[in-house]
């Protein structure tokens, strides 16, 4: 039961860091009200459709589900009444243009003979990659993930202690590419475990090898596919909210947070100013400042960090059934190195993109008409400078039909009955993610970790924040931890 405590907190944004903060803070006993300028809750965590095509418009891989749980069982409500998921495996299928097929299973022992068995790594090469990364993993939770690294007296614990102390295993002054070709001599098993850095828009080239945890998370603790696709996590978690009293305001931009004496006093929307005890705000961390807070002192050094890539998305409905595709497919590019560099520092798309194919109809078949699939095609593309997108969509789309055609051996533009785009104006415009960079600021630097901006302001006081631009970073988990921090330093 709530205990009421009087006081007034309000959330910028619904995206899925926002909704779990508002229901963290209702049960702190706070009257809470969160304002979305979008007509319906989710930030990227949304869906839409088309012509009897049901898409899940953004996040599309699910790990460490026990994080949305959490935020059930905290409100005294059995989440499986709300939510269901069910475990994948394999997790992903892995096509090369030499014709090798890789399936990514859900058990390391598992996963490990299978890419022994068509690379030339062996199966304890494997094994003992992924228990480095375990390792990893276990040094840094509690340092990186679950706790602010912006309060001192947070370093004055065991588990920091150790993770500092082990500093030097965690793999920080070495990138992920190297360790990677240090561990396997296959490329296509080099370029499978590469592939991780696109998970918080960077390039393997350049970012630290502490990233190569996250396989461990996926293969080892497992990925999951939530009954209904991807929204249900967030209409669950909405209703969820609503039950235990958040108010939503949807189509109700904020246009300032209210800042007195160096205190966020509330927030000015068209209609009026508001008055609330707390403030937290899930809009982006750059446009927070930018467009909220435009008179008051900006940390620019974590602002002009250099962000992440954005991609281009199309929802294409499909009018055939392709039975050697699973939910989460990839096609790689022959030359890996030479794609993030075009991305990153030619600020361009590569000829040869990388395609993610994500098809929610092969869990869901409501999600598209009898003997169709619903393809979500993904392509990593750098954030919006100023680039001639419309072109760079002609040519991506040509280049990403001829390459699914090469591999799958097929013809798929007559198949394709209806078609939406995302670009990075897009998803700018949509989610409020500053340049189209889906992830925040890119980790290519060993220091990435400490570049996010804590989960409170230290010049004012009553202001948090929460979602995939702060502290910890981006990703589903990543997102409702930064709630958990975020409303964790709240009294």
């Amino acid at each position: 039961m709530t205990r009421e405590n009087n006081k007034k907190c309000v959330v910028i944004g619904s995206g899925i860091a926002g909704i779990a903060a508002a229901i963290r803070m209702r049960n702190k006993g706070y009257s809470v009200e969160v304002y979305e300028a979008n007509s319906f809750a989710g930030g990227k965590l949304s869906t839409e459709s088309s012509k009897g095509y049901r898409f899940d418009m953004g996040p599309s891989v699910f790990t460490m589900p026990a994080y949305v749980d959490e935020l059930f069982e905290l409100s005294g409500k059995d989440p499986r009444e709300y939510f269901n998921y069910t475990a994948l495996n394999p997790v992903y299928h892995y096509f090369f243009e030499d014709g090798t097929i890789l399936d990514a299973f859900h058990d390391k022992e598992q996963f490990a003979a299978e890419m022994a068995g068509k690379t030339i790594d062996t199966k304890a090469a494997i094994l003992q990659y992924l228990d480095k990364a375990e390792a990893i993993y276990h040094l840094t939770a509690d340092v990186f993930l679950h706790n602010s690294l912006h309060r001192f007296k947070n370093y004055f614990t065991r588990q920091v202690a150790k993770g500092i102390w082990n500093f030097g295993k965690i793999g920080a002054f070495d990138t992920m590419n190297g360790a990677n070709e240090k561990a396997f001599k296959d490329p296509r098993l080099v370029q499978v475990f590469n592939r991780y850095a696109t998970y918080n828009g960077s390039s393997p080239y350049l970012s630290p090898a502490t990233l190569n945890v996250i396989p461990y998370v996926e293969i080892v603790k497992g990925a999951y596919y939530p009954v209904g696709g991807m929204y249900s996590i967030t209409s669950a978690l909405v209703k969820l909210a609503k039950e235990i009293g958040v108010q939503f305001h949807f189509s109700s931009p904020v246009r300032e947070i209210v800042v007195n004496n160096r205190k966020a006093t509330g927030i000015r929307t068209d209609g009026a100013i508001l008055q609330f005890d707390v403030v937290i705000s899930n809009m982006d961390i750059y446009n927070s400042y930018q467009k909220l807070m435009p008179s008051v002192k900006k940390p620019l050094k974590i602002l002009n960090q250099p962000k992440s890539s954005s991609g281009i998305i199309f929802y294409w409905g499909i009018k055939k059934v392709f039975h050697q595709l699973g939910l989460h497919n990839i096609f790689f590019s022959e030359n890996y190195r030479e794609e993030f560099e075009t991305i990153f520092s030619k600020k361009t798309i590569y000829n040869d993109p990388t395609i993610y194919l994500n098809i929610t109809s092969k869990y869901t078949p409501l999600d598209a008409p009898p003997g169709c699939e619903n393809w979500f095609t993904f392509i990593n593309v750098p954030n919006n400078s100023g680039q001639d997108w419309d072109q760079l969509i002609g040519e991506a789309r040509k280049n990403i039909v001829q390459k699914i055609n090469r591999l799958l051996k097929s013809d798929i533009e007559p198949m394709i009955e209806t078609e939406m785009v995302f670009d990075p104006r897009v998803i700018e415009s949509r989610t409020s993610s500053a340049f189209g960079a889906i992830y925040g600021n890119s980790s290519n630097n060993k220091f990435a970790a400490f570049l996010r901006h804590a989960n409170f302001s230290k010049e004012i006081k009553n202001l948090y924040f929460c979602g995939g631009s702060v502290h910890p970073g981006p990703s589903i988990p990543l997102c409702l931890l930064s709630a958990k921090i975020a409303t964790g330093l709240i009294k």
